[in-house]
């Protein structure tokens, strides 16, 4: 037993490692977060959405067993989803080396390691500075506790000096870059190309709409962007980009956000907090910067400008493709999906669409004090309407000319809607337009009830109200002639401008 297990590790101690130190070409394609709303705007503190990431690779594999480091893969990587193929003979064993470098793994990897402990004097860091040799005896929560020659002391604990914690060399089985290993035995040495693919959370992406609106002419110009957003410390470097359209089910679980983002807060517990800053972290080089974890300020990126009033002159309009019951929307060149930030992409730009903005309240059978309307934008994905597209959901702004300038008059949301899908978004109340219903009258199984409509602003609106009765209950003698939606009554009106529109109706009780 002793000698084959001599035998076997010498056999490793001979093990090469190859580096693949970044892919030769890579495509990555973006779902939603699959728990939020197809009309909420992305959770940029948590991106629960994820991504298929597919790298091209060319690597130099030796004779023998190796283990090959594929560097620079998506820090949010599900190493059980990844695929490699291309190898001569195939993968034995594969590792995600996922410790990557930060303040807070910097420091509790060199517990118990000699660091250097450089002193500033004075509460301002400007005065002498000074450096001893120390070891790190606690670990990254609480106070930095440190051996010197003079005994354990805690750093930069408000004795006339400001600490910093200087590293000499970087601890063993920290990364710089995310890594996935791999071991290979291969019977002669060759080059090969292969492809890996995995999926990676960090990752979201959702359509924005923008939607100017003439009420003179009924119709308005949509333009619709696509956003991508990327919490990973990888960037994807003119990587071919598409996002996926609709629900697509997972059942496995969701992994929680990171408690320890790599951040590293020390505190002073001999004395007050609020007089004790915790102490500064830094590296000498050749020690590589620490990645960001967090993305609370992304970056935002416009990959197309407006150019001669119209945004879609350039080519980077996505395309959209069938994938199932799903939609895909590939962007057509190659563009960078970068680190914490997010970019957009152009997606629509329509022109005269037909549709409708109305307000909207529901009325009934009792007494209701004055209210304000909902103001709601309607129309139907159609190409007589000047649509006929597949929208997929996300927030929506909508605009008005209004003396000479484009005023917001509403933001709300869009949700997925397919071709020839009646369209509707609410765009939260309306101040200006309320309605009020009083009781005027009653008798045996009726009520008489009066509704009015006031319109403040100085334009006329189009009112909808829609009558929601109790089981068995029917309007009677309506002073306006009554529509139906949805099955049931609905009063459509037009109110002048500074003016009201009054409609007077009995309920009928069930018998």
């Amino acid at each position: 037993m002793v000698a084959g297990l001599a035998l076997a590790t010498d056999a490793w101690a001979q093990e090469a490692t190859v580096l693949s130190a970044r892919p030769d070409a890579v495509a990555i394609t973006i779902y939603r977060a699959p728990d939020r709303d197809a009309d909420a705007a992305i959770d940029l503190d948590w991106l629960g959405g994820y991504a298929l990431v597919t790298e091209t690779r060319t690597v130099d594999i030796p004779a023998g067993r190796a283990t090959i480091r594929f560097e620079g893969v998506a820090g949010g990587i599900l190493p059980e989803s990844a695929l490699l193929s291309g190898l001569p003979t195939g993968v034995r064993e594969k590792n995600l080396d996922g410790e990557l470098l930060s303040a807070r793994n910097l420091y509790a990897r060199d517990f118990g390691r000699p660091v250097i402990l450089r002193r500033y004097s004075g509460h301002d860091g400007k005065g002498t500075v000074t450096e001893e040799r120390a070891v790190i005896r606690s670990g990254a929560d609480g106070a930095a506790i440190l051996q010197t020659k003079a005994g354990f002391e805690v750093a930069d604990c408000g004795r006339g000096f400001i600490d910093e914690i200087v590293y000499p060399e970087l601890p063993p089985g920290l990364s710089a870059k995310p890594t996935l290993s791999v071991q290979t035995e291969s019977p002669a040495a060759q080059r090969a190309t292969v492809r890996l693919s995995y999926l990676a959370w960090g990752f979201d992406w959702q359509t924005n709409y923008l939607v100017r609106y003439d009420p003179a002419q009924g119709t308005a110009d949509l333009l619709a962007w696509v956003t991508l957003a990327s919490s990973d410390p990888t960037s994807f470097v003119d990587a071919t980009t598409a996002v996926v359209g609709g629900e697509v089910n997972r059942e496995d679980e969701k992994p929680e956000p990171p408690s320890e983002k790599g951040d590293l807060i020390l505190q002073c517990y001999l004395k007050s907090l609020h007089t004790s800053p915790p102490p500064m972290v830094v590296a000498l080089p050749p020690i590589p910067v620490p990645m960001a974890m967090e993305a609370p300020a992304m970056e935002i990126v416009v990959t197309a400008q407006r150019r001669n009033a119209s945004v879609m002159e350039l080519a980077t309009k996505v395309t959209e493709e069938g994938l199932g019951d799903l939609k895909l929307y590939r962007v057509p060149v190659p563009t960078t999906v970068a680190s914490n930030a997010q970019k957009q992409v152009a997606m629509h730009d329509l022109k005269g669409v037909k549709l409708k903005v109305l307000h909207t309240a529901t009325l009934g059978g009792y007494e209701m004090e004055a209210q304000s309307a909902q103001l709601k934008l309607r129309t139907r994905n159609s190409k007589d309407n000047g649509l006929g597209v597949a929208l997929p959901g996300g927030p929506l702004a909508v605009f008005e000319p209004h003396d000479g300038n484009v005023l917001l008059v509403g933001r709300g949301g869009l949700g997925n809607y397919a071709v020839n899908e009646d369209v509707e978004a609410a765009l939260g109340s309306s101040p200006n337009v309320t309605l009020s219903v009083q009781e005027t009258g009653s008798g045996k199984g009726w009520t008489a009830l009066d509704a009015v409509v006031r319109n403040a602003n100085s334009w006329p609106v189009t009112f909808e109200g829609m009558l929601a009765l109790n089981d068995g209950e029917r309007i009677e003698n309506p002073s306006k002639r009554l529509g139906r939606r949805f099955g049931r009554p609905v009063w459509t009106v037009s109110v002048p401008a500074g003016g009201e529109v009054r409609l007077r109706y009995r309920v009928r009780s069930a018998d």
